[in-house]
């Protein structure tokens, strides 16, 4: 027997089992829906007490940098021994004003005292030796001189018998072996004579050889003595300059080598600034610019003079000169904070420097579309001095733009700010 079911109504029938299904398929369409029309920022809270609100303006950029520059004397020379040793005796300190001359340290150096004995030995050696050599060479030549005047007086007394001889034989009154042996005995007599005359010009030749090349090696003996005498005298460090000791790295005692840099001088006459600049402006810093500087409550000038080709730890060297006035007081190593001028006023859109740009690079910034949300916006920065940073898109001139700490804000699209009632 067939049972009614009895048909649903109301609610009970919006949820049968054969409704079910478009149920589901009804709330994945509103899933997919929600997925599409929803926004795709991420946002954050934040509190509106401390954030630093600044306005966009246009107005005239002033192109110049702040750098921080010391001032140094136009001239130093080093202080450098020539000779070595142990520090003596300081005779001037740091700060002291000395001429070119004055002594600033003395050395002491054994060794080369022990050297200047062994030289002066050797001179008197070597003096000693020459003294005996023009005695020897000067007895040698007047033997040689007494053997030739023997020789001359044996030559006479042949020729004498030869010529005797030779007219006895043109009168037959002698043998003719007796004439040949006089004759013979005469022209022995005059080759010995040749023979030592030939000598004593060799040994004459030989002995000025021998005397000017010890004259020489005395000569060079003595020269080599003076030079070693200066050498102790360099013992005594002297100012190259007129000046100021500026830094004298030396106590008593120390040991010194030969060329080490223990100090310079200062040369009071004249200064200039030497600043480190951020090597971002390598390309626009040029010798010939303009800078200012406040001092003692008076405004000065000063010229870029030269500027260093290295860059050492992301900055790079560059020497100012003064204009046409100097503080007064001025000291080496005193600090001057300059504006160097890059390039002409120009009118431009601006904003405050902020420490948002450590966090952003200056690629983007948070901008208020209302007191209550901050969103987040592209922009370009161009040029920037200690105030302003040059925006050249991406903002207009009357908008409001966080320029604080982004530190806490993560890469966040939008903010909702909450300020207390």
């Amino acid at each position: 027997m067939d049972i009614t079911i009895p048909k649903k109504k109301g609610l009970r029938k919006a949820f049968t089992r054969k409704v079910l299904p478009y149920w589901g398929a009804a709330l994945l369409a509103a899933f997919i829906l929600f997925l599409i029309v929803r926004p795709h920022s991420s946002t954050q809270r934040i509190s509106g007490d401390t954030l630093t609100v600044s306005t966009v303006v246009r107005a005239n950029f002033d192109d110049y940098i702040r750098v921080n520059g010391t001032v140094m004397p136009m001239t130093s020379v080093q202080i450098s021994p020539t000779e070595g040793g142990i520090v003596q005796q300081i005779v001037a300190e740091e700060g002291t004003k000395v001429r070119a001359g004055d002594v600033i340290l003395i050395l002491s150096n054994e060794n080369l005292d022990l050297q200047i004995l062994n030289a002066e030995a050797e001179l008197a050696e070597k003096e000693n030796i020459l003294r005996n050599t023009l005695i020897s060479m000067q007895q040698q030549k007047l033997s040689v001189r007494q053997e030739r005047l023997s020789l001359q007086v044996e030559v006479r007394r042949a020729r004498r018998a030869y010529e005797s001889s030779q007219q006895l034989w043109d009168e037959h009154l002698i043998a003719r072996e007796e004439y040949l042996k006089a004759k013979e005995d005469y022209q022995l007599a005059c080759d010995k004579l040749e023979v030592v005359s030939e000598r004593e010009r060799q040994d004459s030749l030989y002995r000025s050889d021998e005397l000017q090349q010890l004259r020489d090696n005395l000569s060079n003996m003595r020269l080599n003595m003076a030079m070693i005498r200066r050498r102790k005298e360099n013992l005594s460090v002297k100012a190259p300059i007129d000046g100021q000791i500026g830094l004298l790295d030396a106590v008593l005692g120390q040991n010194i080598v030969p060329g080490a840099a223990i100090g310079q001088i200062n040369n009071l006459d004249s200064y200039k600034i030497q600043a480190q600049i951020d090597e971002h402006y390598i390309d626009r810093v040029t010798a010939g610019l303009r800078a200012t500087f406040d001092r003692q409550e008076q405004h000065y000038g000063a010229r870029l003079r030269k500027v260093y080709p290295d860059v050492r730890d992301g900055k790079f060297k560059a020497d100012f000169l003064f204009g046409d006035t100097i503080p007064d007081n001025i000291r080496a190593g005193q600090t001057y904070y300059l504006n160097l001028q890059l390039g002409q006023s120009e009118e431009a859109v601006l904003i405050p420097r902020g420490s948002f740009y450590q966090h952003t690079g200056g690629k983007w910034i948070y901008v208020l579309t209302d007191p209550h949300r901050a969103e987040k916006r592209t922009i370009s920065i161009g040029r920037q001095n200690p105030q302003y940073y040059e925006v050249l898109e991406g903002l207009r001139p009357g908008e409001k733009v966080l320029t604080g700490s982004y530190d806490h804000y993560g890469d966040n699209d939008v903010l909702i700010i909450e300020t207390k009632r």
